[in-house]
Formats: C-alpha cells, sequence, structure tokens
C-alpha cells in the first residue's frame, strides 16, 4: 500500500472520534456561562450582532439615537428587562400611539393651541422611554454616592488586614449587592479578560456619573502610578467621602425651611387667615 494511503487513513482515523465527540458532547456550561455574562456586560449589542436581519425599529433608529440609549443603559446598569432592540421597538409604539392620538384630536378641530398640544404629545410620547432609563440612571448613580463611603472603609479595612487592592475589591464586591458592587466586578472581570488596571478603572469613571466616584479613581490611578501607599489612599478618601455625605446631608436639611414657604404661603396661611378672620369679618358686616 502506497504510504500516501496509510498517512491519509491514519489522519482519517484520529479526526473521526475528535469529530464525533465534538456533534455527540453538550455544551460547556462554563463557557455557556462566560458568554452570558460577556453578553450582559459588554456594552456592544450583542443581540444585534447575533441577527441576520434588524427589526423595523433599529433599520429606522438613528445613530445619534442609538449611541444616546446606550449611555442611558450604562448609566442604568444595563437592565437585562430592556436591551437596545426592546426600547427603540417601544419608542417607535408610543410615537405610532402620539401620532394616532393627535390625529384623533386635531379631527375635531384645528387650531394653533390644539396644534401645539399635539405636537408636545408627541414629543413627551417618544422620549418616554429616555425619561424612565434616565431616571433609573439618576436613581442608580445616587445610590452609588451612598454606598461609596462604607464601601472605602470596608475595603481600607481588608487592605490594612494584608489583601491587595483588588482582593479587597473582590471581598467588597461578593460581599455587597448595591450598583456600586456591580461595577467593582464588572472592573474585576475587565482586568480578568486581559484589561490593564488603569483602562478598566477609567471605563469604571466613564460609566458613572458619581463625581466622588471618579475623584476616587483618579486618586488610585496617581497612586499606583507614583507607587504611594493605598491603605493610605483609602484612608484619606474614606474619610473625605463621609465629610462630603455629611455636607449634603446638612445642606439638604438647611434647604427644608425654604422649600416649606411656598406651601406654607399658598396652602396653610389662607387657611388660617380664613378661620381666625373670617367670623370677625361677619360680624363686623352684619353691625353694618
Amino acid at each position: 500500500m502506497p504510504p500516501l494511503v496509510i498517512l491519509g487513513a491514519t489522519a482519517l482515523a484520529a479526526a473521526l472520534p475528535l469529530f464525533v465527540w465534538s456533534v455527540i458532547a453538550g455544551r460547556d456550561p462554563q463557557r455557556a456561562a462566560a458568554l452570558a455574562l460577556l453578553e450582559r456586560y459588554v456594552v456592544i449589542e450583542v443581540e444585534e450582532a447575533r441577527a441576520p436581519r434588524p427589526s423595523v425599529a433599529q433599520r429606522l433608529a438613528t445613530p445619534g439615537t442609538v449611541a444616546r440609549l446606550n449611555r442611558l443603559l450604562v448609566r442604568a446598569g444595563q437592565p437585562p428587562a430592556w436591551p437596545l432592540g426592546r426600547l427603540l421597538l417601544a419608542k417607535l409604539v408610543f410615537l405610532t400611539a402620539g401620532l394616532a392620538f393627535g390625529m384623533f384630536f386635531l379631527s375635531t378641530g384645528m387650531s394653533s393651541g390644539r396644534m401645539l398640544l399635539v405636537g408636545a404629545t408627541i414629543a413627551v410620547a417618544y422620549f418616554v422611554p429616555d425619561l424612565l432609563l434616565y431616571s433609573r440612571g439618576l436613581e442608580r448613580q445616587r445610590k452609588i454616592g451612598r454606598e461609596l463611603p462604607d464601601t472605602l472603609d470596608q475595603m481600607t479595612i481588608a487592605v490594612e488586614a494584608g489583601l491587595g487592592f483588588e482582593g479587597a475589591m473582590a471581598r467588597v464586591a461578593h460581599n455587597g449587592s448595591g450598583p456600586l458592587a456591580y461595577e467593582l466586578v464588572r472592573a474585576l472581570q475587565d482586568m480578568q479578560v486581559g484589561r490593564s488596571r488603569r483602562a478598566a478603572y477609567e471605563a469604571m469613571a466613564e460609566r458613572t456619573t458619581v463625581a466622588d466616584l471618579r475623584t476616587f479613581i483618579r486618586a488610585i490611578i496617581r497612586a499606583d502610578v507614583y507607587g504611594v501607599a493605598v491603605a493610605d489612599v483609602l484612608r484619606t478618601q474614606a474619610g473625605e467621602m463621609r465629610m462630603k455625605r455629611r455636607q449634603r446631608a446638612e445642606e439638604k436639611a438647611m434647604q427644608v425651611p425654604v422649600k416649606v414657604i411656598f406651601p406654607l404661603m399658598l396652602c396653610i396661611l389662607p387657611v388660617l387667615f380664613i378661620v381666625l378672620l373670617g367670623p370677625a369679618i361677619l360680624n363686623a358686616l352684619a353691625t353694618f
């Protein structure tokens, strides 16, 4: 038998079991979990990349709308119930409903006031998903700001106990359950997939609008560059964050009397004057 035939038969015999194993063997659960994690946390829309043909809403959306919705989704923490395709579809449905209402409303009569009302209704209907997502993002950023001082205290204790900075981040993220823990987990995952620490920290700062968190990240980056002890940076930043939180609480407490003035003048004082001066005025009118 020719050597070439023997070599081909040997290669086929070696490849056949691998082919059978690749067909029969099930999917690796760890690989499936990693892919699901990437689909949720990576900013690029994996669902759009998978779809052979985009939906009608995705074809009609402009690049500016897609970019704005992506920013709002990142601020809101990438909620799994609201992917980009569903948001675009919701905007299209609200816009269609607003147009239908406007046509029905204008069919009963035409005037400048009606046209302005219809235009405002259509604009509000179109931006309802954006407003809801923006509101959720604001609430999420407030939670991050409230959780930051306590998180820094925990990281300071962990670093002083002997853990490294990434280990302290992992411990705090494992013990926490809020949006700040989510961002810490995301930064650690970025570093695990090959991103540098500085790039992972800067990406975390870009995903949030909390000024205190950005200040802390800049301090950590400078400490990493110049070789400053991380424990000292964490202790200083934790003290500053606690002081800022106390100052914000005092500021809101000082704003309460100013906010109470208008309801007091418009709602409480007129009723009080009517109750106190009403009988006297009626008696004075009866005497004359």
